[in-house]
Formats: C-alpha cells, sequence, structure tokens
C-alpha cells in the first residue's frame, strides 16, 4: 500500500474513531489499512429492510483514493455471523453492486471516503421498494470475476424517468 494511501485511510479510520459513523452504519473491522468491513442498516420503519443488517467489504488498493475501493456486499462472514447481500436491483447475489460511484467514472474529487460510500449504500437500499435481483444476477454470477471493478458495468437512461442499471461483463458475456 503507498504512503498516500495510508495516510489517507489512517485519517478517515481516526475521524471514525473520534466521531464516530453515522445511525446504522458501524465500522466492523478495520484490522488493517487493505480491507474493512462495515456494518449496514437502514434506518426507519417504512423500510422493506427493517431489522436486517448486511456486511459490505472494501478493499483498498495502491492508488486510494484516486481510485475508487473494491466494494460488495459479504455473503458469509466469519464464525460468528452469516450475512447475506441484500435482495436489491442492483445488488447481485454475489455481493457485486451495480453502482455509478464504484465505477470507472468514480471521481475521488467528489470527495467520498468509506463512510461515505456507506452512506450511498445505505440510502440505495432505503429507497428502494422492491425487493428483486438484477436481470440477468444467475447468469451474471455464473461468469462474474471475483472483483467487481473488473465487471463493465453499463448504465442506461430509463426513458427520462431515471436511471436503470444492467451490467455486462465483455469478457464472458460477448
Amino acid at each position: 500500500m503507498s504512503g498516500l494511501s495510508t495516510k489517507r485511510l489512517m485519517k478517515e479510520l481516526a475521524d471514525i474513531q473520534s466521531k464516530g459513523t453515522p445511525e446504522g452504519i458501524i465500522l466492523l473491522s478495520a484490522d488493517n489499512m487493505d480491507e474493512w468491513v462495515f456494518l449496514i442498516s437502514v434506518l426507519g420503519d417504512e423500510t422493506i429492510y427493517k431489522g436486517e443488517t448486511f456486511a459490505l467489504r472494501m478493499k483498498f488498493g495502491n492508488r486510494y483514493p484516486i481510485d475508487v475501493p473494491e466494494v460488495s456486499f459479504i455473503v458469509t462472514f466469519l464464525a460468528n455471523g452469516q450475512y447475506q447481500p441484500p435482495m436489491h436491483p442492483h445488488v447481485y447475489s454475489n455481493g457485486h453492486i451495480c453502482a455509478s460511484i464504484l465505477a470507472d467514472n468514480y471521481q475521488p474529487w467528489t470527495v467520498l471516503n468509506a463512510v461515505a460510500i456507506c452512506i450511498t449504500m445505505q440510502s440505495m437500499l432505503a429507497s428502494n421498494n422492491k425487493k428483486e435481483r438484477p436481470e440477468g444476477n444467475d447468469r451474471y454470477v455464473r461468469s462474474a470475476p471475483s472483483n467487481p471493478k473488473l465487471t463493465r458495468w453499463h448504465y442506461d437512461d430509463d426513458v427520462g424517468i431515471g436511471i436503470k442499471f444492467s451490467c455486462h461483463n465483455p469478457a464472458k458475456w460477448v
């Protein structure tokens, strides 16, 4: 890990330790500067995820914060608990997430740090109203790379209504 990445992550960790995390987000593990695990709960009584907690893994590379970390929901974690990725139209059953802030067009000058990424994932879940997997989930999971950053995510404008997310891995799906 480069000095810049380590310095940035140490500052983020110090901020978390001194200021805490927002409600519904807990730093579960930050034993090293390569990988952190957060627990995320969606707040509010009207969420379809009420009472559920999800584990989010971030793997930081040498070029963080210039490059986005590898981010995915954990499918299973340690002997002390089992986690499953949320049923969500942008979350695949292997934990990969189709979200523009995690893609190649990630722009670090937007000041996204680890906690901000967690808040974005929490918000993405909070705005969902139907538990379902993305179209093509089984096909994607069968051929997906272990690192979600190696997937080429494709974003389509859903006829001006908003953004409809879909993905494909050109190396496997051509």
